[in-house]
C-alpha cells in the first residue's frame, strides 16, 4: 500500500508542472513522502522515495526520448530518481526530531543543490520551484531563489503531514491546528509579497523578438540549416520595411533564438553577408545564435554574437554549460552501447567562461542559452554582470511540441521574479515569450507560428535580495538539513555508548 501510494504521489506530482500547471498538487509530493515513510526503516523508506521518483520522473522527461529512444529517456529519470532514495530514508529519520517540519523541508532544497550539480554538472529538472509560476509560493524567489521556492512548498506540504497525524494515543489537537496554521500563513505570506515585486521599469528599450520556424521538428530540424537562417533574415527584413512605413517602432535591439545559424557565419562568406543585410536592414544590433566551429575540427561552441550594423559581430557570448548527451557525448563509447543516436552528436561543444553580459546598442542583455536558464548561478552571474533584462535564447525544435518548451518557460518566468528583470525568450518554433519583472506573460507565440515582437521593454538596474545573496540561502537550508541529521546520527552514537556501559556494568564479575 505504501509503494502504491509513492507512486500515484509521483505521478500526480507531474501535473503539478507545466503544460497542466495545477501548482497545488506540489505541495502533495513532501506531504505524502512525509507520511508513507513515517515510522519506515532506513531501507524500505529509500525504496518508497525511489518509487515516487521514478513515478514523477518517468512521464516528466518524456519528452527526452521522443527523438532519440526510450532507452536514454528511461536512464534519466532513473537516474534522476535515485536522488530521491536517500531523501527518503532521510524524510524517515528526521521525523524523530522536534520541530521535524522544517528539516523535512530543508532536506527537499538539499537534494535539489546535489542533483542540479552531480553528475556532469547536474540535471535541475524537476525541482519543486519550477512548478510555481502560478502559485503564491513564487514570490519567495525574489527572496532566497528558487531554493526558498522550494523549501517554502516542502514546508508546507510538510506541516499539512504534521497536522495529518497522530503522535499519540492522547488528543493532539492543538499541535496539529498550529501545524495547518503555519502551512496556510507560508502560502499567504507569498501572496503577501507579491504586490511587492517590481513593474515599473528603470528605463524601456523596444526591444524585437524574432521566431522564425524551422523546417522540420527533431533532432534534424537543422538538416536544412540555411532554411533556417533565411527565416529569421526574412522575418528581420518583414519588420525592417514595417519600421521605415512607420508601422512599426524602430528596436534598439533585435533577438534572434539559438540556431538562428547553425551555419558558423564567422567563416561561411554566404551566412556572414545574410546577416549583414538584415543588420543594416533593420538598423540596429542583432544578437544572433550561431554554432561556431572549433577550437579544431572536432569541437565546436554554441554562441550569441552581436552582430552590428555598422561593424559586424562583436561581443559573444559562449555557453558555460552545455547539455551532457545532447551538445557534447561523455563518455561516447558506453553510450553508444545504449543508442546510436549519439553520432548524431559528431563534435562535441565546448564550454564558455565567461557571463553573458553583452552590450548591445544602448541594454546590456544577461544572455542565457536554452538549458541555462535551469541553473541559478548561470542566470545569476548574467544578471551581476550588468544584465538589465534576460533574454533567454533557445531551441526547442529539438523537442518538438513536447512539454519541455512548456516546463522551461515556466523556468523563465521565475527567473522574471528572482531577478526583478523583465526575460525575453526567442524560440526558433516556439514558445518566444515576453516575461514582465513580476512573473507575468506579456507576449506568447504558438509552436511552429512565424512571430515577431516589437515593443518596448522594462530595463532595470536594481538588484533583488535574492540577487544579492546568491546561493546563501541554499546552502543554509542545506547545511540546516545536514545538521539535523548529523544530531540524529549524535544521539544514536551516545544511545549506543549507555546502552553497551549498562550491558557492561550488568555482566556478572
Amino acid at each position: 500500500m505504501a509503494t502504491l501510494t509513492a507512486v500515484a504521489t509521483g505521478v500526480a506530482l507531474v501535473f503539478a508542472f507545466p503544460p497542466f500547471g495545477i501548482w497545488p498538487l506540489a505541495v502533495l509530493g513532501p506531504a505524502a513522502l512525509t507520511l508513507v515513510t513515517r515510522g519506515r526503516t532506513a531501507r524500505r523508506a529509500a525504496w518508497l522515495g525511489f518509487a515516487l521518483g521514478l513515478a514523477f520522473f518517468l512521464p516528466l522527461l518524456h519528452w527526452s526520448g521522443v527523438y532519440v529512444g526510450k532507452a536514454p529517456w528511461i536512464i534519466l529519470a532513473v537516474c534522476q530518481a535515485a536522488f530521491l532514495a536517500p531523501l527518503g530514508a532521510a524524510t524517515a529519520a528526521v521525523q524523530r526530531l522536534p520541530g521535524w517540519p522544517v528539516w523535512a523541508a530543508a532536506l527537499w532544497v538539499a537534494e535539489e543543490s546535489v542533483r542540479d550539480r552531480i553528475p556532469f554538472g547536474g540535471f535541475p529538472w524537476g525541482r519543486l520551484a519550477f512548478s510555481q509560476p502560478d502559485g503564491p509560493f513564487t514570490p519567495f524567489a525574489a527572496i532566497g531563489g528558487a531554493p526558498l521556492v522550494t523549501f517554502a512548498v516542502a514546508l508546507t506540504g510538510c506541516l499539512l503531514a504534521r497536522a495529518a497525524t497522530r503522535r499519540s494515543a492522547r488528543p493532539d489537537l492543538l499541535p496539529r491546528l498550529l501545524a495547518t496554521t503555519a502551512a496556510v500563513a507560508v502560502a499567504a505570506a507569498g501572496l503577501a509579497l507579491r504586490p511587492t515585486l517590481p513593474t515599473t521599469a528603470t528605463h524601456t528599450q523596444v526591444a524585437a523578438i524574432i521566431q522564425g520556424n524551422v523546417p522540420r521538428l527533431g533532432l534534424d530540424f537543422n538538416a536544412q540549416r540555411e532554411q533556417v537562417l533565411l527565416n529569421h533574415v526574412r522575418r528581420t527584413l518583414d519588420l525592417a520595411t514595417r519600421v521605415h512605413a512607420g508601422k512599426a517602432p524602430q528596436p534598439a535591439v533585435v533577438i534572434w533564438p539559438e540556431n538562428s545559424s547553425d551555419i558558423d557565419p564567422l567563416d561561411n562568406p554566404d551566412a556572414h553577408q545574410q546577416i549583414d543585410h538584415a543588420a543594416q536592414a533593420i538598423g540596429a544590433p542583432i544578437l544572433i545564435g550561431a554554432i561556431l566551429d572549433g577550437p579544431g575540427p572536432d569541437k565546436r561552441r554554441n554562441a550569441g554574437i552581436v552582430w552590428d550594423p555598422v561593424t559586424g559581430p562583436g561581443a559573444t557570448y559562449i555557453k558555460r554549460h552545455p547539455v551532457p548527451f545532447g551538445e557534447y557525448i561523455p563518455l561516447r563509447s558506453l553510450a553508444r552501447k545504449v543508442t546510436d543516436k549519439v553520432d548524431l552528436v559528431p563534435q562535441d561543444m565546448v564550454a564558455g567562461h565567461t557571463p553573458g553580459a553583452l552590450r548591445i546598442g544602448p541594454i546590456t542583455v544577461g544572455d542565457v542559452i536554452c538549458f541555462e536558464v535551469a541553473y541559478d548561478g548561470i542566470v545569476r552571474d548574467a544578471v551581476t554582470h550588468g544584465g538589465g533584462i534576460i533574454v533567454v535564447q533557445t531551441n526547442n525544435a529539438t523537442f518538438g511540441r513536447t512539454a519541455e518548451t512548456y516546463q522551461q518557460l515556466a523556468m523563465s518566468r521565475l527567473r522574471a521574479v528572482e531577478h526583478g528583470r523583465t526575460v525575453l525568450v526567442a524560440a526558433t518554433s516556439g514558445i518566444s515569450a515576453v516575461i514582465a519583472p513580476d512573473g507575468s506573460l506579456r507576449w506568447t507565440t504558438g509552436i511552429l507560428t512565424p512571430a515577431v515582437y516589437d515593443h518596448a521593454v522594462a530595463i532595470r538596474k536594481g538588484r533583488t535580495l535574492a540577487t544579492r545573496l546568491g546561493a546563501l540561502p541554499e546552502w543554509l537550508l542545506t547545511a540546516a538539513a545536514c545538521g539535523a541529521l548529523l544530531q540524529l546520527l549524535l544521539t544514536a552514537a551516545t544511545t549506543r555508548r549507555r546502552t553497551s556501559a549498562r550491558r557492561k556494568e550488568n555482566q556478572p564479575t
